[in-house]
């Protein structure tokens, strides 16, 4: 799928009938009773993505911007809200999982419901400026929840002791593409997101603003599996002076041994893999499913660090393929706002500005991550403790 690009109109409605086939098209392979499973707090099962990228043009779209629009079910604000508390009650996130109702082929039947209805309003309607960033804020929260939706696919089956695999859409075995090292000189660089950077960005990358590098060197290649396992076989999880005092804390407390997904069979290293089940370890292949904590104690082990953000925006700008990378890339920056910062007024507003405490930022993509979703400003942003996400390490060589 190219960039998203909203005008004419009737590019507009293909653009949108395009991302909402890609969301189905993840689930494509899934059986019914995969829908619903809700392993994990952080987890949401299939069903509950399916209704609730509905639930966002229906409720930010439709219902206030479409005269005579009927609602699909009375009850599906409350079943799909995610976290937006001016929009009323919402089941509960760790919930998710008991809704057994409604069921797969009613959350389907809500879909072409919608999609019917917007189809008939962006053919029918000269956008203002407004309503087209709201349609595009619509896009891109649901491509967003695409890479969940593929990542939480991915947690649900690999907890699953039969280790299923599936025809899910995603190159998770695509090999790393090493480029020189990136080298930057000592200096004040702008750093956010501007004008000609394209035509969309979230409002945590907006307030672009200076910042002062010391010279840094990053490494022009990801941590591989192979490296990663030579940090494991020299005790690197049982040396508390690699980690953060919580890290250590997380790794004796879910007794952490290895990268999520890792399994030690018969003396031998495998992991799960969404299109083929338990493999063998491809020592060559960027190591994936780590947390902040496992990255930045390894960073220790090697003697280096993480980028910062901003260390990591800067390179980025110099060579772009950083920006469409194979794995999330963890900084040793906290997820902050930007100088100047502000929530926009409604529950629009409670997007990203309310999760900035206790997170720390990611840069670059991953595998599962849509065409054309990504940008050297984009701030991802997880706790640190995360790891089911496509996520990887950078070091700083010096």
């Amino acid at each position: 799928m190219s960039p998203i690009t909203l005008s004419p109109a009737s590019a507009l409605t293909e653009t949108y009938g395009q991302v909402r086939a890609w969301t189905e098209r993840l689930c494509a392979s899934l059986e019914i009773e995969d829908y619903v499973v809700q392993p994990a707090p952080d987890v949401s099962p299939a069903k509950w993505h399916l209704g609730h990228t509905t639930w966002f043009w229906e409720t930010f779209v439709l219902v206030p911007h479409a005269p005579g629009y009927t609602l699909f079910h009375d009850d599906f604000s409350f079943v799909f809200n995610s976290y937006y508390e001016s929009v009323g009650r919402r089941v509960l996130r760790t919930q998710r999982g008991n809704l057994s109702r409604p069921t797969v082929a009613q959350v389907y039947a809500y879909r072409a419901y919608v999609d019917r209805a917007m189809a008939q309003f962006l053919e029918q309607n000269s956008l203002a400026p407004e309503l087209e960033a709201l349609i595009r804020l619509g896009l891109n929260h649901e491509q967003q929840h695409q890479e969940l939706l593929a990542t939480d696919i991915k947690y649900t089956l690999g907890h699953n002791p039969l280790f299923p695999a599936i025809d899910l859409p995603v190159a998770e075995q695509a090999p790393d593409r090493p480029i020189e090292p990136i080298r930057l000189r000592a200096g004040v660089y702008p750093i956010g997101f501007r004008a000609g950077d394209g035509p969309f960005c979230f409002d945590n990358e907006l307030g672009a603003h200076s910042v002062y590098l010391n010279g840094a060197t990053l490494s022009g290649q990801l941590v591989s599996n192979g490296d990663y396992l030579a940090f494991i076989e020299a005790g690197g999880y049982a040396q508390f002076s690699y980690w953060l005092a919580d890290g250590w804390a997380w790794v004796n407390t879910q007794q952490i041994t290895a990268p999520l997904y890792w399994h030690r069979i018969d003396g031998e290293w495998y992991h799960y893999t969404i299109q083929h089940g338990l493999q063998p370890i491809d020592p060559a292949l960027p190591v994936c499913h780590v947390s902040y904590y496992e990255a930045d104690a390894y960073a220790r082990w090697r003697g280096t660090r993480l980028p910062t953000e901003a260390e990591w925006e800067v390179a980025a700008r110099q060579q772009p393929e950083l920006a469409w990378g194979l794995r999330w890339e963890w900084t040793g920056s906290a997820y902050l706002p930007y100088p100047g910062f502000s929530t926009a007024e409604g529950a629009v507003g409670e997007y990203n500005g309310k999760f900035m405490s206790g997170q720390m930022v990611l840069r670059g993509a991953s595998v599962a991550t849509p065409e054309g979703h990504s940008r050297p400003t984009y701030r991802n942003f997880f706790q640190p403790d995360k790891r089911w996400q496509y996520t990887g390490i950078r070091l700083i060589l010096s």
